[in-house]
């Protein structure tokens, strides 16, 4: 009689990884985060600038949560859109880009009818109060 072991259920390829909240992050705890060995993460901080961890006074790797996130997006890039290391690279570089190029929040062009109204606003509402007392 032969026994047979069930074969380990593996999470999907691109299931979300979801980041903790926290301050930093040691390289075997972003290595699991994102199911890859630690080498591979050391590798990446050679080839993309986006990913640089401090190291702390003991010299171990502290990642950040943009570093964390920095690595799950290159993990993205990489192993599921089918990017090269230097496709990649560029790839993030123009995202950076657009990050950088975004638009102006629509201000009024005339900010000083805004501050005119507010006022009108409050000093009816310190009116109201005051007729209360």
């Amino acid at each position: 009689m032969t026994i047979r072991k069930k074969p380990l259920k593996r999470p999907a390829r691109n299931a979300e990884i979801i980041i903790p909240d926290k301050l930093y992050f040691r390289i075997g705890e972003v290595a699991q985060l994102c199911r890859l060995p630690a080498y591979v993460l050391r590798f990446w901080e050679t080839e993309f600038p986006q990913l640089k961890p401090v190291k702390g006074s003991t010299g171990q790797r502290m990642y950040r949560k943009r570093d964390v996130e920095s690595a799950v997006r290159i993990k993205k890039l990489l192993y599921e859109d089918g990017f090269t290391i230097p496709g990649a690279r560029v790839q993030l570089r123009e995202e950076m880009k657009s990050e950088r190029n975004q638009s102006a929040l629509p201000f009024p062009a005339n900010p000083a009818t805004n501050v005119a109204y507010l006022r009108h606003e409050l000093q009816q509402i310190l009116h109201i109060l005051s007729a209360r007392s």
